[in-house]
């Protein structure tokens, strides 16, 4: 669908000429775009063409806009838009037909094939193709079109040289020509273009030095050259470029120099000179530029000592990995604010002055790794080894597991862009480094698999260790030697599709004992493919009892696909063996075995006696966890007592049955919601794990994203992201404290509430049809759709979700849900297939329009519930009587006609003629008839068979006390009542929710 906007014309006025209907018809065939609706006028804003645009999916976008100047209505198009829709088809040459257009976007796609010469004749201003998988050569008659003012060619298949011809574009203002194979020179017609504020040439293959003509770009804001392929060194001419205010070159082949004099760029917030073999002292200046925000000079050959800045720079991230530096670390540097990342690793400090104690957002590891330096490890120093090891097996960003023979090592932490972790006395991490562009959070360091992994030993690859820059994993306490190094690859986060989820190349180097034994390494290009294992053996020699591997991006490769932020050096696993085996010393096995028998009798007889409650003890909630399969980050007890200020009152946003969920700030200042479980909770320890396993590996904008979880002792907590306008109930009814009542301050309009409802139809959709795994949410309903900043919809709460084999047509299973959302079939015979689903979409859709609750509202004597009484009115036809009165006039008439016969159909009580979440989703964007099928809610009603159930079961009130029994009216009341949440129990209203544990022997099993 699309969107159209106009000037203040009549709809019924407006009109699009024939010749621009027909070429937008052919311009749909030549993208592949299918779902284009030419039955009514492109420009007439009919809601079959209108998709609002959201901002939880920035890169999604699907509109055409057209320009409706004159009295007689005549239109044109203008823009086209049509983001991240994954057209496979090629770049239309038929655009050329639309005279009037002036910006084309087709970013993130899948699109063939080369530019179109028709494109040459064109007006266009802004052009946008990035993201795609277009090959040859840029065309020279891309310079014809003179008009141009932005044009983004990054993230395809290019090659070959930049065409002189592109120096014709007087007026272009942004050329980006990031991640292509370009080759060759760059010209020098590329002077003439001096209105020119942007210029990008990274991860290329070009050959040549550095040219000195960019000096001629007076007006240039923003300079990007990494892993071109470029020589050094930097021309000392780009101090004249005083309007930059974002400067990157970093990789530079050849040639050093000394440093550029940035002394007059006094606009500059963004600073990056890595890697370009730049010598000498540190410049004083650099600290007091008072605009700089991330400062970026690692890699490189500075000396002297870092100087005392002048000015207050806390807010200023500063890497200097791996130069010369010397003298001690000033104290501005180690009291600096943990917010502000500073990384120092690998320079030449002097050792007295390096702290003791590690500190989030400050890496000092090899700080002071200078000349005969012994100390390595900062942090571990004066730590003894406390036994020789000839082995170390790390599951990197992933649990403690087992394989065979070997236990893997834990390294759940996350990581950050100026971390060093010392895990155990004989090993560490180290983090270098930020995703640029976007904004930082803690799990953006930990790749996790989007996919269902079918690999052998798959808990390996789960997930991995990710890092924007530089990633070392350095161990100690090795018994010196030769040792086999195996590495464990596998490209669990670019996809192998037809989708530009699959565009991204990924490039890194990898060291081992600060020598290069791979270049250019890309995963999928070495395994094949994605989501396959490739395994690489190396030998090591141990010197000083210690191996340290890394890894390391040098600008090569993309860094938008499948989206901003997806690129540097990812490991999966590491193993390290010794080549030879440990001695045999008898005598200290005898004596170890005279006193570890004993102990161990002893313990077997004290664990038997705890565990059978004897000693008053009972087993700890992670030992009921062991084993099972957690694929998410993980946090420890200490960061989320840091993050809510140690759980206090004043941080609580929601109290439920399963305990109470705070607000948290991270170091990065990212907010969270935290759950944290009550040692009485209902929602036991498989629940527990069940919410994290199949959310952790869902992406989508209408499902809420999980950070991580904690398992520590007894102590089950769950980290998502905060979700600044809690729940739907609470938007729509307001919320209950057990004292009184409060409304939300919110007054959601119509275009919001028909924006909520597509959101919640295509997170459904998602997780039906689209999703590698097929997930049934089983839980659908209003505290369970949490509203962002943005009032965008996004699903919680996957604590009761069942996954489905793709040959299994339904589940027969216990009873678990919420009374007033439960589908009648599965409610009353366990039958759980999609459409359960689909009929709590449907209530939940009833409550949209109307504003009030299926499971709390009592309409007159003649209904039981709102569901009831919205079949009384399309009965009688009186069905917009339900609308919510507070809209009063202000909504589509036609949107919530339809909104409501989709409803009522969704919650036909044969979930045969109920549609599919895909079918409902395009009823409801109206491109598809909707099916007006009468249903009778009390079709379940006075079936005798209901009666031992309802005889037998008590309605739950929250607090676990028994109440009148529950009548059970086909799908909205049904078995027992007891408290359920949302994902992080956000305002909860009327949570009377069941979780039936019906026995085989039961007459009502199946």
């Amino acid at each position: 669908m699309l969107m159209f906007q106009m000037c203040s014309v009549e709809a019924q006025a407006v009109h699009l000429p024939q010749d621009e209907v027909e070429a937008l018809r052919e311009i749909a065939t030549q993208l592949g775009k299918k779902d284009w609706n030419f039955n009514v006028d492109p420009c007439s804003n009919d809601s079959s063409w209108e998709t609002p645009k959201s901002n939880s999916m920035p890169t999604y976008r699907n509109s055409i806009i057209c320009n409706c100047p004159g009295p007689d209505g005549v239109c044109h198009v203008v823009r086209i838009f049509l983001k991240g829709q994954d057209l496979d088809g090629v770049l239309p040459p038929s655009i050329a037909k639309l005279s009037f257009l002036k910006e084309l976007d087709l970013t993130r796609n899948y699109l063939s094939g080369n530019i179109p010469p028709e494109w040459a004749s064109t007006k266009l201003e802004i052009l946008s193709i990035s993201v795609n998988k277009l090959t040859g050569q840029i065309p020279n008659y891309l310079g014809n079109i003179t008009s141009l003012k932005y044009l983004n060619l990054e993230n395809n298949l290019f090659g070959g040289p930049v065409p002189g011809e592109l120096g014709n574009l007087v007026n272009l203002e942004n050329l980006n020509l990031n991640a292509n194979n370009l080759t060759g020179s760059l010209p020098r017609d590329l002077t003439n273009i001096t209105k020119l504020k942007d210029f990008r040439i990274s991860s290329n293959n070009f050959s040549g030095k550095i040219p000195s003509f960019i000096q001629s770009w007076k007006q240039l804001e923003r300079l990007e050259i990494q892993g071109s392929g470029l020589e050094g060194p930097i021309p000392s001419s780009i101090s004249v470029l005083t309007n930059l205010t974002d400067l990157r070159i970093s990789d530079v082949l050849g040639e050093g120099s000394k440093f550029p004099y940035l002394g007059n760029m006094t606009k500059m917030n963004y600073l990056m000179l890595r890697n370009c073999n730049i010598s000498g002292p540190f410049p004083d200046y650099i600290l007091n530029m008072g605009s700089l925000k991330i400062l970026d000079l690692s890699f490189n050959r500075l000396t002297g000592n870092l100087p005392v800045p002048t000015i207050n720079n806390d807010n200023l991230a500063i890497c200097l990995v791996n130069n010369l530096l010397t003298g001690a670390i000033p104290n501005w540097i180690t009291t600096r604010p943990r917010k502000s990342a500073t990384d120092i690793s690998y320079n030449n400090f002097s050792e007295t002055s390096v702290p003791v104690a590690c500190r989030d957002n400050l890496n000092l590891f090899k700080s002071s790794y200078g000349g005969n330096n012994s100390k390595a490890v900062e942090c571990l120093g004066s730590l003894p080894c406390s036994k020789d090891r000839y082995s170390l097996h790390i599951n990197c960003g992933g649990q403690e597991i087992t394989i065979g023979k070997f236990s893997y090592e834990a390294d759940e932490g996350y990581g950050g862009e100026a971390q060093y972790v010392p895990l155990k006395d004989n090993w560490a991490v180290s983090t270098t480094g930020r995703f640029w562009d976007v904004n930082n959070t803690a799990d953006m360091f930990i790749g996790k698999n989007v996919s269902m992994l079918r690999m052998s030993n798959s808990e390996l690859y789960t997930n991995a260790r990710l890092s924007p820059l530089s990633l070392t994993y350095y161990a100690r306490c090795l018994v010196n030697g030769n040792y086999t190094v195996k590495l464990h690859f596998a490209e669990i986060v670019i996809r192998d599709n037809k989708s530009f989820q699959s565009l991204g190349r990924r490039i890194f180097d990898v060291y081992i004992q600060d020598e290069l034994v791979l270049k250019d390494f890309e995963i999928k290009k070495e395994a094949p493919g994605v989501d396959n294992v490739v395994i690489t053996p190396f030998k090591a020699v141990v010197k000083n009892g210690t191996l340290e591997i890394r890894f390391r991006w040098v600008g090569k490769g993309t860094t938008t696909a499948p989206q901003k932020g997806i690129y540097g050096p990812l490991i999966s696993a590491i193993d390290m063996e010794a080549d030879f085996k440990p001695p045999k010393n008898w005598k200290k096995f005898i004596v170890a075995g005279a006193v570890v028998l004993p102990l161990f009798l002893i313990f077997i007889i004290v664990g038997t006696l705890w565990l059978k409650g004897c000693l008053g003890g009972r087993v700890l909630r992670e030992r009921d966890l062991k084993g099972l399969d957690l694929q998410t980050g993980s946090f420890t007890l200490r960061q989320l007592r840091a993050a809510t200020n140690n759980f206090d009152s004043a941080n609580k946003i929601g109290e439920g049955g399963f305990g109470s969920v705070y607000k948290g700030e991270l170091l990065d200042g990212t907010n969270i919601a935290v759950k944290q479980l009550s040692s009485k909770s209902r929602q036991g320890n498989r629940e527990f794990v069940n919410e994290i396993g199949m959310i952790s590996g869902l992406q989508h904008p209408n499902l809420v994203k999980l950070y991580g979880c904690c398992i520590e002792g007894n102590q089950l907590l769950l980290v998502y992201e905060y979700m600044e306008n809690n729940s739907l109930a609470y938007a729509l009814f307001g919320r209950h404290n057990g004292i009184g009542s409060e409304a939300s301050s919110l007054m959601l309009d119509w275009a919001t509430r028909q924006n909520i409802c597509l959101g919640i139809a295509r997170g459904l959709a998602f997780l039906h049809e689209e999703s590698a795994l097929r997930i049934i949410h089983r839980d659908i309903k209003a505290t369970n759709v949490l509203l962002d900043k943005d009032l965008n919809a996004k699903i919680s709460d996957f604590g009761l979700a069942k996954l489905c084999e793709e040959e299994n047509t339904h589940i027969s299973t216990r009873i678990a849900g919420t009374i007033g959302y439960m589908a009648p079939e599965y409610a009353l015979w366990g039958y759980l297939t999609e459409k359960a689903d689909v009929y709590s979409f449907g209530v939940v859709a009833l409550e949209i329009v109307s504003g009030r609750s299926n499971a709390s509202y009592r309409p007159k004597n003649e209904a039981v519930c709102l569901l009831d009484w919205a079949f009384i009115l399309q009965q009688k036809g009186n069905l917009m009587e339900i609308v919510d009165p507070r809209l009063e006039s202000e909504f589509n008439v036609d949107e919530a006609e339809r909104m409501l016969k989709v409803a009522l159909l969704c919650t036909n009580a044969s979930p045969m003629i109920r549609p599919t979440m895909s079918v409902a989703l395009s009823m409801l964007e109206g491109q598809t008839r909707i099916e007006e099928v009468v249903s009778n809610p009390g079709i379940y009603a006075d079936d005798m068979r209901l009666k031992p159930l309802k005889d037998h079961y008590q309605q739950t009130s929250s607090d676990g006390t028994s109440t009148s029994q529950a009548p059970i009216f086909s799908s909205y009341n049904t078995g027992i009542g007891s408290s359920t949440v949302s994902a992080y129990d956000l305002y909860p209203v009327n949570p009377e929710s069941i979780n039936l544990d019906v026995s085989e022997t039961s007459p009502f099993s199946h």
